[in-house]
């Protein structure tokens, strides 16, 4: 029966489509004639998604009805901004509470640091490299494709915007809270994580029996936000659906255009990462690169199929273990780099939040870029491996530079297809990770067609 619905809702899309280019480019047909054939393929993709009883079937649905009712009726569809409001709002509540738990409890988790010592610093300095590189290929991506080039916004969305113009003194005090409550009510999303960066620290020096109940209370506010982020999920649909009929209803349809262009922008710059970043670097570190990829192809399918990091997790640990990598390496840096090295997440943030800005027409100087980077260098580590959680991130840090969330609603048509790609990488740089870095502590076997590199010629800072 799904299939068969599935089956027919191509066909109807097709033929709508068909109709559609003969009535541009050849004879023109009656616009009821379009307008029944399209609304009959989209109802019988709802028929699918009742079926499919999936979120994200349902948010392609809510994505072409959307843009249908955007064409057809653009005066009614005005009128349901209002959803995509609401959506935003509930959102919003999430942000703030998110980023500070799951900072203070990853950071104040992991102070058996000193006890792990040079592999805890390695690892950290290997996050920190990869993820910056990331970052710069992601912003690069988007410069180059100018994928959010040409699709303004409604003007009623997009009056008055403009980034944040700070001089070098504004930057720097920016960046550091002098109230909490008013950088959670101003959306300052960079004083919210410097803040939690603080707390975590100074939670974790403090001593086992008194952190422990607050470290627990940090964990279950993350726990519990995710749950809450999911119960937001539900409404997806209806604040996609409304936001992707608001701009086409004043628009037009070539908002759709540049998604397509975004999404392959994504994916090209994910592959120039894995090839131009992760290959090297497994090279360098003289990684068995067929054992390797033999050992991570289950985890990376299973990341890329869910669109969840935390899926592909116990096996990803499980496979790294068969290969050679002792468990206590594997115990440490995989959970840690789960907070502090996403790699495709980070990717996909950069290249998405110039993208809004692209799209609403906002020129950001090289130093505001800069800047953004920065921000996202730093809440990207609140990003956990759970689907759709960095949506709740961009949203924070476009809102905090003063651009508009329209396009980050419209970026959810797509966001289940560029998930997966971003998912997968983010489990195909920590397995890498735990790999160099077991290499690089010498406790991973060397081949003896691969001599192992001397790792530790590298410069760490030692106490």
């Amino acid at each position: 029966m799904t299939r068969r619905l599935l089956l027919l809702t191509i066909l109807l899309v097709l033929m709508s489509a068909a109709l559609s280019a003969v009535s541009y480019f050849a004879a023109p047909l009656p616009a009821a004639v379009l307008i029944s054939v399209r609304w009959i393929a989209i109802i019988a993709f709802g028929f699918y998604g009742l079926v499919r009883r999936s979120l994200t079937t349902w948010i392609f649905v809510a994505m072409l009805a959307g843009a249908a009712l955007g064409h057809d009726w653009p005066q009614a569809a005005v009128n349901l901004r209002v959803l995509s409001q609401i959506f935003l709002r509930l959102i919003k509540t999430i942000i703030a509470p998110l980023l500070f738990a799951t900072l203070v409890s990853g950071i104040a988790a992991h102070s058996d640091l000193k006890k792990v010592g040079r592999m805890g610093i390695k690892a950290i300095l290997y996050f920190e490299i990869v993820t910056t590189l990331a970052l710069v290929i992601g912003l690069a991506a988007i410069n180059i494709s100018k994928a959010g080039v040409g699709a303004s916004l409604p003007s009623s969305a997009g009056e008055s915007l403009q980034a944040q113009k700070l001089n070098a003194t504004d930057t720097i005090l920016h960046v550091f809270p002098e109230n909490l409550a008013k950088s959670v009510a101003e959306g300052q999303i960079l004083q919210v994580v410097v803040f939690s960066i603080l707390f975590g620290i100074a939670l974790a020096l403090v001593r086992e029996d008194r952190r422990r109940p607050l470290l627990n209370l940090t964990e279950s506010l993350a726990e519990t936000m995710f749950k809450f982020t999911n119960i937001v999920m539900y409404f997806a649909p209806l604040g996609v659906g409304a936001a992707i009929a608001y701009t086409v209803g004043t628009t037009g349809l070539g908002v759709l255009v540049n998604l397509a262009k975004l999404l392959l922008t994504l994916y090209v710059a994910l592959i120039i990462f894995v090839l131009g970043v992760l290959l090297p670097i497994a090279l360098l570190a003289r990684v068995p690169l067929r054992k390797f990829v033999a050992a991570v192809a289950e985890p990376v399918s299973i990341a890329f199929g869910t669109a969840s990091s935390e899926a592909a997790l116990p096996r990803a640990m499980e496979e790294l273990e068969e290969i050679g990598v002792p468990r206590g390496v594997v115990s440490f840096v995989m959970p840690t780099g789960y907070s502090f090295n996403l790699d495709g997440s980070t990717l996909y943030l950069s290249l998405a939040s110039i993208f809004v800005a692209q799209v609403a027409g906002v020129h950001l100087t090289l130093g505001q870029q800069l800047l953004m980077m920065l921000t996202l260098m730093l809440t990207s580590k609140g990003v956990a491996g759970v689907s759709r959680a960095a949506l709740v991130i961009l949203l924070g840090t476009v809102g905090s530079f003063g651009l508009p969330v329209e396009p980050v609603f419209i970026l959810l048509g797509i966001d289940q297809l560029m998930d997966m790609g971003r998912t997968a990488v983010n489990v195909l740089g920590n397995c890498l990770a735990t790999v160099v870095v077991a290499r690089w502590e010498g406790e991973f076997p060397s081949d003896a067609s691969l001599p192992a590199l001397n790792l530790d010629s590298i410069p760490v800072t030692r106490k």
